[in-house]
């Protein structure tokens, strides 16, 4: 009955509600490390992994199309508003959103498979004709994905509304458990074919675990041709703004892939393996607090509450900000040791891991970038507010590609510039080091769009920067600490343990890593960090039980 209570529990509070997502996601993202340690294992950094990797371009296209309809964040916005009407008209208007969906995606669907062959021409035209031949089957069996993961997308939708975290949290752990079943168990007889089965067993859970709280609350739709357009309209209004944004970001990921297939074999697969990696804290910081924020903010706009909603933006500011500055310095300095122990391994080479491990870096740099445009985007959309930052979005998107063009080329006819990136990433025998540009172009556009949004989200609102300040600069100075002393820590453990073994590099890692987070607590315990002391705070109620605990504001916290 516990775990039923649970699963069912609401989470007014967005700082618990992220932490349950945070904890998921550490799960989810475990088991993504662990498929992609698989699949490294399995195929290696070369052009089988480059291929399944390309497969999913057309499908996560779809998807973003699918998002105009069925995404979160345009969705509980018009949810809340009918709720405060009656559930009928709601559920009416559910329903009419899930045959559109329905609709809409059967048609797109066959249109896409039908044009696949051209479309892969397309995005990757450095490839053979026969490994186009073989993308071209994967994608069209990977068409049935976004369906699915849609479909998941538009019940998540009605389940974050009651702002019930837990059921959500759990269908990506799902999705990766797919992908790994499928690897486990399909791959050895059906090579390829054998993972892409397991993504869509993946997809498929994905959505099925959402099946049955939508039934609870009594949300399961109906189908019918009989739509209201006229609502499809409000929300087409609404969400075409964001629907071009995710398309563009597709459209970037698609150049990029296209630009690596005319690179060495394998450059497709690094780039994606060390984008994977620091998604890590992407998903477990940034997503979490933006995702857990979201409905909190979109009723405290749709109420007038200013103010309330100012609050939590810079307190989720605030907390990605101490998180995923000191994550950056460990992911930089501990980059190899991070990257063989979660891919090196098999097929996966020493040069494999080196140029992964480059990559990681180059993205770490816009961790906290990444983390926070994440989450202004979602506060602009909690203010209906779509255009803008879809506005700097163009802007951003347009420099990530055309960088990443300038950068390889400059790259390749400027010794001075390969020199000091392949000595300072240390890659300087590493066959193949072009790609790493690619992440670096990434990384430069995202901090610009970080830097944008904050400036156009403190012209619209109130010049919260000044409530950012110390947390930014305290953990810069811890950041810089954590790497300078997890720098030290690998050349003293260097000697310790027997770094030719998986368990010797595991922990030189580890305690490298512990000691560097140790020094960074203790600098900003002396720097008396807000961030640092509410968690000492929230351990000692937790363990210690302290006598007089102070009731949070279920709203604000």
């Amino acid at each position: 009955m516990r775990i039923l209570k649970f699963f069912n529990h609401e989470f007014r509070n967005i700082h618990k509600a992220a932490i349950v997502l945070a904890i998921s996601s550490i799960g989810s993202s475990s088991l993504a490390l662990l498929r992609d340690r698989l699949l490294a294992d399995h195929f290696g950094a070369g052009k089988t992994l480059d291929i399944y990797y390309v497969a999913f371009r057309i499908p996560d296209f779809l998807y973003v199309i699918m998002l105009s309809i069925t995404s979160v964040a345009v969705i509980i916005p018009f949810f809340l508003e009918r709720m405060s009407v009656s559930k009928e008209k709601t559920y009416a208007f559910f329903s009419g959103i899930f045959s559109l969906f329905i609709i809409s995606n059967f048609i797109l669907v066959i249109i896409l498979f039908l044009f696949t062959p051209y479309l892969i021409r397309f995005i990757v035209p450095g490839f053979a004709a026969s490994d186009q031949n073989q993308l071209t089957y994967i994608t069209r069996i990977l068409l049935l994905s976004p369906f699915l993961l849609g479909l998941s997308n538009l019940f998540s939708s009605i389940i974050q509304s009651y702002k019930k975290f837990f059921i959500y949290a759990l269908s990506p752990i799902l999705y990766n458990l797919g992908i790994i079943i499928g690897i486990l168990f399909f791959s050895y007889d059906l090579g390829l074919k054998g993972v892409v089965f397991g993504v869509i067993l993946g997809a498929a859970m994905h959505l099925l675990i959402q099946v049955p709280e939508i039934i609870r609350l009594g949300f399961m739709p109906r189908f019918s041709f009989s739509i209201n357009f006229s609502e499809i309209k409000e929300i087409a209004k609404l969400s075409l703004p964001r629907t071009l944004g995710l398309g563009l970001n597709q459209f970037v990921f698609i150049f990029i892939i296209g630009t690596a297939s005319f690179l060495a074999a394998g450059s497709i697969a690094v780039f994606t393996f060390s984008y994977n990696i620091q998604y890590v804290i992407l998903g477990v910081v940034g997503f979490s607090y933006s995702v857990a924020a979201f409905p909190t903010l979109t009723k405290f706009f749709v109420k007038n509450q200013r103010k309330e909603f100012l609050d939590i933006v810079v307190s989720a500011s605030r907390h990605i900000i101490f998180w995923t500055l000191p994550a950056t310095a460990l992911f930089v300095v501990l980059r190899a040791q991070i990257v063989r122990v979660n891919l090196g391994s098999g097929e996966f080479s020493w040069s494999d891991t080196r140029l992964t491990a480059a990559g990681l870096a180059l993205f770490a740099i816009s961790l906290t970038a990444q983390s926070l445009v994440v989450l202004f985007v979602r506060s602009f959309y909690a203010a209906g507010k779509t255009r803008r930052p879809l506005i700097i979005n163009i802007y951003s998107s347009v420099f990530i590609v055309i960088s990443s063009y300038v950068l390889i080329k400059i790259f390749n006819m400027y010794d001075p510039m390969r020199n000091f990136f392949e000595v300072a990433l240390r890659v300087k025998d590493v066959p193949g080091t072009s790609v790493l540009m690619l992440p670096l172009a990434f990384s430069l556009g995202m901090i610009i769009n970080a830097v944008f949004l904050w400036e156009s989200f403190q012209k619209e609102f109130n010049h919260v920067g000044a409530f950012l300040k110390k947390t930014l600069w305290q953990s810069i100075v811890s950041a810089l600490l954590i790497g300078v002393v997890a720098y030290f820590g690998l050349s003293i453990f260097d000697d310790i343990f027997n770094l030719n073994t998986f368990i010797g590099i595991f922990l030189q890692g580890l305690f490298s890593g512990l000691i560097a987070i140790l020094a960074g607590c203790i600098l900003l315990k002396f720097l008396k960090n807000q961030e640092m002391n509410d968690i000492i705070s929230s351990l000692k109620q937790k363990f210690w039980k302290a006598d007089t605990v102070i009731p949070e504001h279920e709203d604000l916290s």
